[in-house]
């Protein structure tokens, strides 16, 4: 190996590090003094179109090393990489092709691309939104806009999209219709979406995805049989599926049907026949499980949930903890410490009660129907709180609205700041933004009216976005009258219900119990501290009275909100409504007691973490036995 190729770039590209993820902005080569590298690029392009990749791989970083800049061999070394597995050298790759060439929609869109594979949505978006720019009538930038913002829970956005490109293609294609069916059925809209799916199969019966979209559809409508049809249809065409196998283990677990669903994961014992819906439950043929396949983390999440219900504690937080290990190892997502803290302590510094008493705050709006934000970490019960709420009359569920998060992105631009959030609020002292908060009041509410939230006649709506918290005082100065609801659980079983379930909110933070601990002492500390400095119409809601107290309870909230009690909110497990949550089958049942202090399983495996969280647990109330 020469001394030029001895030390390349981690990412695996295979050029030296000043020459790819170092590379400054201004180190474009002139096109006159590299255009003998010209016919180069068209030999690596050629090499690679006849399968001669190793040869193109070597002329592209001959290319490359001497001009960094040129899109072919760039493209042609994406590639390659891409059909290598390499994915942080092909993501390096293309992000570089996307930065010189800014209007590349091929390279945009396929950043975009690959972006929302790893879940990174916020800055997939980014670059979805800039392949509309350039070429506003691609239909695959139409395509990937709506799934971005279907996978971002804001399928009306989503919806938009798919409608566009439907339009914009003139024809029906069948995955097109089976992604907007998805989409509505974020939406609940599931007979629309029931629709969409039989003309997609009446199309193109065998989409794998599609029948496994409808089948997801038919489970979370709680129509379990027609979910069971649709996984055997897709079974005889893709025998040993891993989407059906895990679609078919949450089926038999909400049919309570728990050994059998584990043992479907396991692949240890036969699944009997009645579990695929197609013969009586005595039938004599039971069909085998599937030959094994590896359990990625979202199996194996399953997995561990299927065993915390049959009381097999020790083995469900194995298969927790690995879950969350091959999910770190797969996606690189880690919690952005320092982000967090500086944006809590920022917060913490600019929201005090001498620089509050001199703000403005918006007006209320008495024209259009007003938020009720219900606060709390993720899976400390604010799906129950919500489906509580709406089954109230004059309540809408909006769900888990981005909106506020938007706003902090938004505002320096809206109030002509050089200031980033919170600093940028400064500007509401000059005199001519001091009607900013009002405008950044009805950018909410023109969002949540776009969104089509707020039913006919209703007064109130819900966002639920969790860790709205964070930004209790910015939502206090834009909505001073809207109940701010904080729904309470042990933080203890919080962080049980945190790592057996993946979410990406609180900047990753549930990527390891004790980043998770981490973040939810910072976010409690400064809900106390704005509690502390500025008036709040805010109630607290324990989970646990909402279990065991339901009706006082819920009367406490309606009456916080300021509606009269509905008995339909006692039977919010009747709600049609589908929740767009991982709470979403849990709260299609009665309430049950077996959620409580549900930590005392674990308790060993917590002890890492019961250092970190004493002082809020007891501040809260709650105690550790």
């Amino acid at each position: 190996m020469s001394a030029q190729t001895s030390r390349l770039c981690p990412c695996g590209s295979g050029l030296r590090p000043e020459r790819c993820c170092a590379l400054q902005q201004n180190a474009i080569s002139p096109a006159e003094a590299t255009r003998h590298l010209i016919p180069v690029v068209e030999r690596a392009i050629q090499a690679y179109q006849q399968g001669a990749k190793e040869v193109a791989e070597r002329l592209c970083l001959d290319v490359l090393e001497l001009a960094p800049d040129r899109p072919g061999a760039l493209s042609v070394l994406y590639s390659i990489r891409k059909e290598q597995g390499k994915a942080a050298a092909a993501e390096a790759l293309i992000r570089r092709i996307v930065r010189f060439e800014p209007n590349n929609f091929d390279a945009t869109n396929e950043l975009a691309l690959r972006l929302l594979g790893k879940g990174a949505l916020d800055e997939a978006e980014i670059h979805a939104r800039n392949a509309i720019r350039i070429a506003p009538q691609a239909p695959q930038a139409h395509n990937l806009m709506g799934m971005i913002m279907t996978e971002a829970q804001r399928p009306r956005l989503g919806e938009y999209h798919y409608r566009q490109l439907l339009a914009i293609s003139g024809t029906r294609d069948p995955i097109v219709l089976a992604n907007l069916a998805w989409c509505l059925k974020s939406q609940g809209r599931m007979e629309e979406a029931r629709a969409l799916y039989e003309e997609s199969t009446a199309a193109a019966p065998d989409i794998r995805q599609t029948l496994l979209g409808w089948a997801r559809l038919e489970e979370a409508d709680r129509n379990f049989k027609a979910a069971g049809d649709k996984l055997d249809r897709l079974d005889a065409l893709f025998p040993n599926d891993p989407g059906s196998i895990l679609t078919r283990a949450v089926l038999l677990g909400r049919m309570k049907r728990h050994d059998e669903a584990l043992a479907l994961l396991d692949r240890k014992i036969p699944v009997a026949e009645d579990a695929r819906t197609s013969a009586p439950a005595d039938s004599e043929q039971p069909v085998m499980a599937s030959a094994p396949i590896g359990l990625g983390p979202t199996e194996l999440s399953e997995k561990g949930r299927l065993l915390d219900q049959l009381d097999r504690h020790d083995e469900a937080w194995a298969a927790f903890t690995e879950a969350k290990r091959i999910a770190r190892e797969a996606s690189g997502n880690v919690y952005l410490d320092r982000l967090a803290n500086d944006v809590v302590t920022r917060s913490r510094r600019f929201f005090v009660a001498g620089r509050l008493a001199l703000l403005p705050r918006a007006g209320v709006r008495t024209d259009v129907p007003q938020p009720i934000f219900v606060l709390g970490f993720p899976r400390s019960g604010t799906t129950l709180v919500e489906q509580t709420l709406s089954a109230h009359p004059l309540i809408s569920a909006g769900d888990e609205l981005p909106l506020i998060n938007d706003i902090t992105n938004i505002m320096p631009r809206m109030l002509n700041s050089p200031l980033t959030y919170p600093e940028a609020l400064a500007e509401l002292w000059m005199g001519d933004q001091r009607d900013g908060l009002d405008n950044l009041r009805d950018y909410y509410l023109q969002k949540v009216a776009q969104m089509g939230i707020a039913e006919p006649r209703v007064s109130w709506f819900t966002d639920k976005m969790p860790l709205n918290e964070t930004h209790l005082g910015l939502i206090a100065l834009l909505f001073p009258a809207s109940p701010l609801v904080h729904v309470i659980r042990h933080p203890l079983d919080v962080m049980v219900s945190a790592l057996s379930n993946h979410f990406t909110h609180g900047y990753f933070c549930a990527t390891s119990l004790e980043t998770a601990a981490t973040h939810y002492v910072r976010v409690m500390d400064l809900v106390m501290h704005y509690r502390a400095e500025m008036a709040l119409r805010y109630l607290p809601i324990r989970y646990d009275d909402m279990v065991t107290n339901q009706v006082e309870t819920v009367r406490a909230i309606l009456d916080f909100v300021g509606v009269r009690f509905d008995k339909r909110c006692l039977n919010f497990h009747e709600n049609r409504r589908y929740a767009r949550t991982a709470s979403y089958a849990q709260v299609t049942e009665p309430l049950y007691e077996r959620s409580l202090n549900r930590y005392r399983h674990y308790l060993r495996h917590l002890e890492p973490v019961i250092p970190i969280l004493r002082p809020t647990i007891e501040r809260l109330g709650y105690t550790v036995d």
